[in-house]
């Protein structure tokens, strides 16, 4: 990811914590933060599904803007949970250089 990339993730998770803070009337984040982690998670579940059939049927474009719903979405979850950006991208670092399959299988059991 470019430094350019990651910035816009961090500017507009800036964004959803400020509406976070503020919760405007007239917000479309501050609404889903009202409705808590189901509510966030039922649109999290259906762009999820809007991306998969973009990437079977739509194509590219279609594709990258469900991703970035998707993207999005996820931001308002992370707020919502009190993680943040650096939260998910130290877990990736953890994760970076581990064979995807090794890293899964060390994993401890859910219970």
């Amino acid at each position: 990811m470019s430094a350019a990339s990651s910035h816009v993730l961090a500017a507009v998770f800036e964004t959803v914590l400020e509406r976070q803070r503020t919760m405007p009337e007239k917000s479309y984040v501050a609404k889903l933060l009202r409705g808590g982690a189901d509510a966030i998670g039922c649109k999290l579940a259906e762009e999820t599904g809007e991306v998969i059939k973009a990437a079977r049927e739509e194509g590219k474009q279609k594709l990258i803007r469900e991703l970035a719903d998707l993207y999005f979405h996820s931001l308002v979850l992370l707020a919502q949970q009190g993680a943040t950006l650096q939260d998910v991208e130290a877990e990736l670092a953890q994760r970076h250089g581990i064979g995807g399959l090794d890293e899964k299988a060390a994993r401890k059991p859910k219970k």
